[in-house]
């Protein structure tokens, strides 16, 4: 017979945990089932130098804050695997119990067929698996292709010149790391999001945090899946507190390109519309800063420099030349649901859910996702208030079902 329980927790990150944190407030039985081990992408999947965007202060879950020496720093991957474990502590994990499949039943769902649960939360990660493009099939063979998943450090490359793919916080910040190691690096730019790392002396972050811009609700956006799709903001957990941007990169030397386009006869073919992109990052970065002043309540004149247009963008690249020895598919991830066999994606695989509530079925739950409740859902010190709501709606349907 399976094990019995009111709620499963997929998942044993930040997001899980905080669903256990509140089922175990509300004596709520649960297990948390987990693939590896207690916060496992951030020991097993980021690479050697990756820091936290958000800083010390601002890293918390429910009723553990940031307590360290250095508030103003930024996390390493194994600080934060270390602060994740230190919450998890009286959480009833399960670990090395990866999810391989889970079904409807009778009042719930079964687990591997082993495990029973009358609900279940869905907090596996929302990047589990790295989104690359159907033209890499086109790179010529001799070209080394990584993912950010496969990616420790510019020693593991081959000899020569990188093509990384993808101006979000992860590609900007790969492409200054390669080329500070001595590697020529061409950045393929498509739409993207710019920040400083400081603003009027504060770190930007905390701005965003005491102006209220994370805590905008997902049912007061008005184009709620663009704001789902937008990629992480161009910033760097540095300890000088630097701006890294697309300004940033051109003084390093990394060269711009237009999106990816196309790969033909062994040439990357660029669109030519680097103006424009630079000029939509520069509008929203200026409205951003607006929305600070307005809520200072007085206006600054400090604003970042526009967008540095090449003088000459390349439109197409010959692989075959040698000039390319690597390229760098830093273009985004999406979450695995290969193992639910419950009629609630949509056609592209995405999860159906308002703010967490799966759609379709009773007793499904997600956490983790990009602005699920509100915009700051996927950061560490986000997932509070979405994970004690939704661990309220889950309690009314248990004693719904109960009644």
């Amino acid at each position: 017979m399976p094990e019995r329980y009111s709620a499963v927790v997929i998942g044993a990150g930040h997001a899980g945990l905080a669903a256990s944190h509140f089922l175990r407030e509300r004596s709520i039985d649960h297990v948390v089932l987990e693939r590896g081990e207690v916060a496992n992408s951030w020991k097993r999947e980021r690479w050697d130098s990756l820091r936290l965007l958000t800083p010390n202060w601002l890293t918390r879950l429910p009723g553990q804050p940031y307590d360290g020496p250095d508030p103003d720093g930024y996390m390493t991957s194994d600080e934060v695997a270390a602060f994740i474990s230190r919450f998890a502590a009286a959480a009833p994990v399960r670990s090395g119990s990866p999810v391989t499949s889970l079904r409807p039943d009778d009042d719930g769902y079964v687990l591997n067929d082993s495990v029973h649960a009358r609900s279940v939360i869905i907090a596996s990660g929302a990047c589990n698996v790295p989104v690359v493009p159907a033209l890499a099939a086109g790179v010529p063979d001799g070209i080394a292709q990584v993912t950010p998943h496969q990616y420790r450090g510019p020693a593991d490359l081959p000899e020569g010149g990188v093509l990384v793919v993808g101006a979000s916080a992860t590609g900007v910040q790969l492409a200054a790391e390669l080329h500070r190691s001595g590697r020529k690096v061409t950045l393929s730019v498509g739409e993207h999001v710019r920040m400083p790392r400081l603003y009027r002396g504060r770190d930007v972050l905390w701005w965003m945090d005491a102006a209220g811009v994370w805590d905008q609700r997902h049912d007061q956006i008005d184009d709620l899946e663009r704001a789902r799709k937008l990629s992480s903001p161009q910033l760097v957990g540095d300890e000088k507190r630097r701006t890294l941007d697309l300004n940033a990169l051109t003084e390093l030397g990394v060269e711009l390109v237009g999106r990816w386009a196309a790969v033909r006869d062994g040439r990357a073919l660029f669109s030519g519309g680097l103006r424009n992109l630079f000029a939509l990052a520069d509008l929203k970065l200026v409205r951003l800063l607006e929305t600070f002043d307005a809520w200072a309540g007085d206006v600054s004149d400090e604003r970042p420099e526009p967008t540095r247009v090449p003088a000459k963008s390349r439109l197409q690249l010959d692989l075959t030349s040698g000039e390319i020895r690597t390229v760098v598919w830093a273009t985004g991830f999406r979450p695995d649901y290969s193992w639910l066999d419950v009629p609630v994606l949509d056609a592209k695989g995405r999860l159906r859910h308002d703010g967490g509530v799966v759609e379709g079925v009773s007793g499904l739950y997600a956490l983790g996702l990009p602005v699920l409740r509100r915009r700051k859902s996927t950061f560490i010190h986000g997932i509070e208030d979405d994970a004690r709501e939704v661990v309220e709606d889950l309690t009314r349907s248990l004693l719904g079902r109960s009644g």
